[in-house]
């Protein structure tokens, strides 16, 4: 004993110290590692241990373990094993069952462990050595195989085969069922060849051959097997017993539909009675086509409970029923009758027995009964069950004449009544989606609340009919697995039915139409007007629906998917009375932040109209996205933000109810026009401007000054709230270009009338010359130069102020135009000589001169006056010579102005006309003296701009005609 308590405190210490001074290196490598085959089961068994340190302290331990094939080691699965370890059993056990069958290949398995605990590393050990069992793959046999040897498998399998040929042999194909050959892969092995069946299916004959075709030296070159495909048994059908002699008992039933498997793989069946515990027949089944019949001798026993199991290779069903041989029929589904016996028999005593009956409920019922014990076995009957529904009963009993106590409690006697026919109807509903040409209608169906299947066996039976056009009904059946189909129809009305079917007999069935379409696939409805989707509101305890009701339904039906953002929506309905308009729809399936869509149909003689659609949320959640902002429009004022691909479907958490636009400034305060102010958490001030209509998607703010950054951000809100703001967009509103263009135009303006004001003489002459006026000159002043309230002007007395030469080199080189021919002469200054103009008889006017001189005429036409001259601006001028200048009367023009030239050239008119550009009017300020002289007049040499002032006529000393302004132009 010491021994032993010396030995535990050691290895707790190792352990201790390889926990607290080790744990990172501490490692449980697999030991003692076997691997065993099954062949029936196609099972590998693998048996390992560890060290006892781990065994000893109970360790909870990770063992990953591998299984490869051929010699390449090629991982085939891989699968962690969790246990943990007991001081007791040390060895650890685990099996894999092989698709391959494992004669066909070597098989190989190694192992790795890990603690599973807090005090050790998680690190895994290394791994153990290969532990191999081998395949005929590597036999010296020159026998070739092929395996699975006479398999029997479910129709639907996959079944793998392999041929393994002899040594030194090759594999030429596999031929399956006489009509499909496969051939070996180049890049595997000439003596192993596997392939794989999918869903195999049952043939008409007892089984399906598989060939393999072998090239070698070994006496046989071919291996054959047969694969069996097929079906488990049904469980058996109208089952019943009679007596004709009471003294042999004859039960008949039905074996069910064909498995396909025959001789040693057919069905069995086992007739086995509980009471005696015997089996009272064993047959076999011949053809699927006749009853199977199953006698005995009656003894004593009157009433036997039996049990008929069907077994084949595949499975097993039973069926359990009590038949009372004195009554000859079956029990009720809603009775059973339970017998007993006591001990000692031959006794007639009084008893008093209590039955107790347990619902599958929980729910306790006792019943009791007064019986004498004899040599028959005494019997309660119990009526009001369920049908097909498990029941437990057990027995009691105590003397009736003087009773003193019960007895003890029989044992529980476990029993099912029997199967009746469906009672209640399914509830349907449909899912109608337009498709080409017609309609896929999607039905649904499950038990009303008074529904029950009342057998084991249970499938839907679902028919449709077209009601415009009398045919013949389609008929599908459908698994009790499934809650629903799918099936096609055209655009005609359509009834359809669903019932549930048991061995026994069909339900009622359950009726609905389905309306006739329009062109473009939508049902008919009762009301045309187009239903637009409504909001509801939710809560926690769901989402309340209403509606219109009136008089023309008899119930109203609404829809709903528990998990509409799945493929597998879990599809829901529910029906209402016909004075029901609201409900409150509720399910655990409800989350916060997600869209329900909710339809309502108003129904009349099964047929159903579309009423309306309803959206809503238990609970409406901030959304989860910001919009994604654009700049597409600034200005100096304004700037446009778009977020035009933010959703407002049901992807939403909620209902979008609008935006908000938030503008920051760079002082962080709001004073833009129409905004509000909002403050965040941080102290940030932002401008909020609020848009409530979800569909707008674009905002322009407005009021900005040029030249400024702003920072721009848009959320979404809904009843939940909204976005945090993530990002902003910042922009720098550009300059206004009407205040540069403004300011440029002022400076023009005053630069302008700088100008202006400087120059405005200049400009004055330019653009509106100072006409003369000769009315004004002061050499009219004068009395001596009147005549007949005319003004008459001594021209001898009269002298420019001032004379501009204009052109010097005409000073030096005076070129004369006569008659188109250039004269020249010596520039020479020219004596003052005086003009004298009479008039002639013919009202000419005569020019006279001293001294032979030339005399010249201009005319400025600012001085023109047709009252003076007429139609003609000019006449006919005569020039006369005189010795001596003397005073002659003439008669003044103010077109009119003399100025002495030369007394040797005379151009013509014309060519004086065409020099106008080179002569300029002085005015005269005074009247000259006769003595001063054109030689003393002060003149420049520098040039002036022209004036305005023409010269229109020029006198020589001959005969010149007067010339108009047109023969001039």
């Amino acid at each position: 004993m010491d021994h032993f308590v010396l030995q535990t405190i050691l290895l707790y210490t190792a352990l201790c110290f390889s926990i607290y001074q080790g744990q990172e290196t501490q490692e449980f490598l697999p030991t003692f590692l076997k691997v065993s085959k099954n062949l029936p089961l196609q099972r590998l068994l693998v048996e390992w241990d560890v060290s006892d340190l781990a065994h000893k302290f109970e360790l909870e331990m990770v063992f990953d373990i591998q299984v490869s094939r051929t010699e390449e080691m090629n991982v085939v699965w891989t699968e962690y094993y969790n246990t943990t370890l007991s001081k007791l059993n040390k060895t650890l056990h685990w099996s894999w069952d092989s698709e391959l069958p494992l004669e066909c290949m070597s098989h190989s398995v190694r192992i790795r462990s890990m603690v599973n605990d807090e005090r050790f590393s998680k690190i895994w050990s290394r791994w153990s050595q290969w532990e191999t069992v081998l395949g005929l793959d590597t036999s010296d046999d020159n026998t070739p195989y092929i395996f699975p040897e006479d398999k029997v498998v479910e129709e639907g399998s996959n079944v793998t085969f392999c041929c393994i040929g002899g040594k030194d042999s090759r594999i030429l194909n596999i031929l399956f069922n006489y009509t499909d050959y496969y051939y070996p892969d180049s890049n595997t092995s000439q003596r192993n060849m596997v392939i794989t069946m999918n869903k195999v299916l049952h043939a008409d004959m007892p089984g399906i051959l598989v060939f393999c075709n072998i090239s070698g030296k070994g006496s046989k070159n071919y291996s054959a097997t047969l694969l069996f495909v097929g079906k488990p048994p049904y469980e058996p059908k109208d089952l019943s017993c009679d007596t004709r002699d009471m003294e042999t008992l004859t039960c008949t039933w039905n074996p069910g539909e064909n498995t396909y498997l025959y001789g040693p793989h057919s069905t069995k069946y086992h007739l086995f009675e509980r009471f005696s515990q015997k089996t009272l027949c064993y047959q076999e089944t011949v053809t699927y086509l006749e009853p199977i019949h199953c006698s005995w001798a009656i003894d004593q026993q009157m009433i036997y409970n039996l049990t008929l199991t069907a077994q084949n290779p595949l499975g097993e069903r039973s069926a359990n029923f009590v038949i009372d041989v004195a009554q000859r029929e079956h029990m009720k589904a809603t009775e059973i009758s339970l017998y007993w016996s006591m001990q000692p028999k031959h006794k007639a005593i009084k008893l008093l027995c209590q039955m107790e009956n347990r619902h599958p409920s929980g729910q306790v019922e006792l019943h009791n009964s007064s019986v004498v014990e004899s040599n028959s076995y005494p019997h309660l009957t119990l009526g009001g069950l369920l049908p097909f529904t498990n029941y437990a009963f057990r027995m009691r009993c105590g003397a009736a004449s003087h009773f003193w106590k019960w007895s003890e409690w029989s044992k529980t006697l476990r029993v099912r009544t029997n199967e009746a026919a469906p009672s209640g109807k399914l509830d349907v509903w449909r899912e109608v989606t337009p498709v080409w040409g017609g309609r896929n209608v999607t039905l649904f169906w499950k038990p009303f609340p008074d529904f029950r299947a009342n057998g084991g066996s249970i499938s839907f039976e679902i028919s449709w009919e077209k009601l415009e056009n009398a045919s013949e009904p389609e008929h599908i059946s459908i698994s009790a697995l499934q809650n629903s189909t799918t099936i096609s129809i055209d655009n005609h009305s359509y009834k359809v039915s669903v019932a549930a079917r048991n061995n026994i007999t069909s339900s009622l069935p359950s009726v609905i139409i389905i309306s006739r379409a329009t062109d473009n696939g939508a049902e008919e409805k009762v009301d045309h007007t187009d239903l637009e989707e409504e909001r509801v509101n939710g809560t926690v305890d769901g989402i309340y629906i209403s509606w219109k009701a009136t008089n023309a339904f008899d119930g109203y039906i609404v829809d709903w998917c528990n998990f509409p953002r799945s493929q597998h929506c879990d599809f829901q309905w529910k029906r209402f009375d016909f004075n029901t308009s609201s409900c409150l729809i509720n399910s655990a399936a409800f989350m916060p932040g997600v869209r329900y869509s909710f339809r309502v149909y108003g129904s009349l003689a099964n047929e159903d109209f579309f009423l309306g659609k309803k959206v809503g949320y238990t609970k409406e959640l901030a959304p989860s996205l910001n919009p994604l902002e654009e700049i597409t429009e600034m200005t100096s004022h304004t700037v446009t933000i778009t977020w035009d691909s933010y959703p407002i479907n049901e992807s939403q958490p909620g209902f979008i109810r609008g935006y908000h636009v938030y503008v920051k400034t760079m002082e962080e305060e709001c004073s833009l026009k129409g905004s509000t102010k909002h403050a965040l958490s941080d102290g940030t001030v932002l401008c909020k401007y609020t848009i409530e209509n979800p569909e707008e998607k674009r905002y322009m703010v407005k009021h900005l000054v040029p030249g400024t950054t702003y920072a721009l951000a848009v959320t979404a809100y809904t009843g939940g709230g909204e976005t945090p703001i993530e990002a902003y967009i910042d922009v720098d509103t550009p300059h206004d270009s009407k205040i540069y263009l403004l300011v440029l135009l002022v400076i023009i303006y005053f630069v302008l009338s700088g100008v202006c004001f400087w120059n405005i003489k200049w400009v004055k002459d330019c653009c509106c010359p100072e006409i003369p006026n000769p009315n004004k000159s002061k050499v009219l002043s004068f009395n001596g130069l009147k005549l007949n309230s005319e003004a008459v002007m001594k021209l001898n007395d009269c002298i420019p102020d001032t004379i501009v030469l204009e052109n010097t080199s005409e000073a030096n080189t005076l070129q004369l135009w006569s008659h188109g021919t250039i004269l020249e002469s010596e520039s020479k200054v020219i004596n003052p000589s005086w003009v004298y103009f009479v008039q002639n008889e013919e009202g000419d006017l005569m020019c006279t001169q001293s001294a032979q001189e030339a005399c010249t005429s201009f005319e400025n036409l600012a001085y023109s006056s047709q009252t003076a001259l007429g139609s003609s601006l000019y006449q006919n001028l005569w020039m006369s010579e005189k010795s001596e200048p003397q005073l002659s009367i003439l008669l003044y023009q103010p077109q009119h102005y003399i100025e002495i030239l030369s007394k040797d050239t005379v151009p013509s008119l014309r060519e004086i006309t065409e020099r106008e550009g080179s002569l300029r009017y002085i005015s005269q300020m005074e009247v000259p003296r006769s003595e001063v002289k054109l030689s003393d007049l002060p003149y420049s040499t520098e040039p002036m701009e022209h004036s305005n002032d023409k010269i229109q006529t020029v006198l020589g000393s001959e005969l010149v005609t007067s010339t108009s302004d047109v023969e001039l132009s």
